[in-house]
């Protein structure tokens, strides 16, 4: 099972980076994890838009096409999710139609989603809060339980980035375990069919 991994911050020091390349070494074994790094996303534009997707932003919808479902680490900015992480899902809720004139609808469409954070002294839950909110305007499956919180991330990660609090490499550890079958239950009964 594939899983595409979003960090919503830019930063090279970033928990949340951290927390998904931790994610990477604890997965099970049924499952694989490929970060796609925002930074060459432009902002979205519908005059841009109009003209063609940025090569930037078709792979980053090729890649949520191909993938089983999404594991979003969500820093928290002002009580919400990032510009950055808003921007990315803006380009990929966009529609899109095949040469032949076929719908094929936005990458995101009834996708499941894990989604994770680091940050603050409430560990990003006004953030996924308000990434629920967005998910389930552009109709992801937000995976409901269990939900990981990483509050005071400077105190669990180490200077090179590595998570060192076992408590919580345990806690993502469970988190990660139960993504198969959040992803299953939605392969198996789509919404639509």
């Amino acid at each position: 099972m594939r899983l595409l991994g979003i960090s919503g911050s830019l930063r090279r020091g970033s928990f949340n980076t951290a927390l998904l390349n931790e994610a990477t070494d604890l997965l099970p074994e049924d499952l694989t994890l490929e970060v796609f790094p925002l930074h060459d996303i432009p902002l979205f534009n519908s005059d841009v838009e109009a003209r063609g997707f940025p090569p930037a932003v078709q792979a980053f919808r090729q890649r949520i096409r191909a993938a089983d479902g999404l594991l979003f680490a969500a820093p928290e900015y002002n009580y919400s999710i990032t510009g950055v992480l808003k921007n990315a899902i803006d380009w990929a809720s966009r529609g899109e139609n095949t040469d032949d004139g076929a719908d094929l609808g936005s990458p995101l469409d009834e996708k499941p989603v894990a989604v994770m954070g680091a940050g603050g002294r409430l560990g990003t839950v006004r953030a996924q809060a308000h990434f629920r909110q967005i998910a389930l305007h552009n109709s992801m499956r937000v995976m409901i339980d269990p939900e990981l919180f990483v509050p005071r991330p400077w105190s669990k990660f180490d200077e090179d980035g590595r998570l060192v609090h076992e408590r919580t490499r345990e806690r993502l550890r469970k988190f990660l375990a139960a993504i198969p079958a959040w992803v299953r239950m939605w392969q198996a009964n789509p919404i639509g069919s």
